[in-house]
């Protein structure tokens, strides 16, 4: 079972099976140049095998994703699996359903970096998936 610790900006944790995924914040900045947009960015380390569980994210959130280290496994929506490998990056569009987020390898730790430019003054940036996200309030 998931035990999820928190589920807002502020480092929430993931367990499962001894595994776990740490999301530590790592900036935040109102962008006075675009009228209620912040910048915000978080650190995701994965221990060995470890896995986030499904989610989406904040409908006004853009998000560019780059692995610092390790390799990462990651799905949205109906692409394809893909590993990500250290130094490079992708794009998750707003709204997008993000079905496999987690460390490719079971003997090394992984770790990315995630940047959101989303609506400022919004706390839960990551929301867990459900059967039909395209009715869930995820603003």
């Amino acid at each position: 079972m998931w035990v999820a610790l928190a589920s807002t900006i502020a480092s929430p944790t993931w367990a499962h099976d001894g595994q776990s995924v740490t999301v530590v914040p790592k900036f935040d900045q109102v962008l006075p140049n675009i009228l209620g947009k912040s910048l915000r960015v978080v650190e995701v380390a994965y221990t060995p095998g470890a896995a986030f569980p499904p989610h989406t994210h904040a409908r006004s959130a853009s998000i560019y994703a780059y692995v610092l280290s390790g390799d990462i496994d990651s799905k949205e929506n109906d692409s394809e699996t893909r590993i990500f490998k250290e130094g490079e990056s992708w794009y998750e569009l707003p709204g997008a359903v993000h079905s496999i987020s987690r460390n490719a390898s079971k003997t090394k730790p992984a770790k990315l970096l995630a940047v959101f430019v989303a609506d400022s003054g919004k706390t839960k940036l990551t929301i867990p998936a459900q059967w039909d996200t395209r009715n869930s309030n995820n603003e």
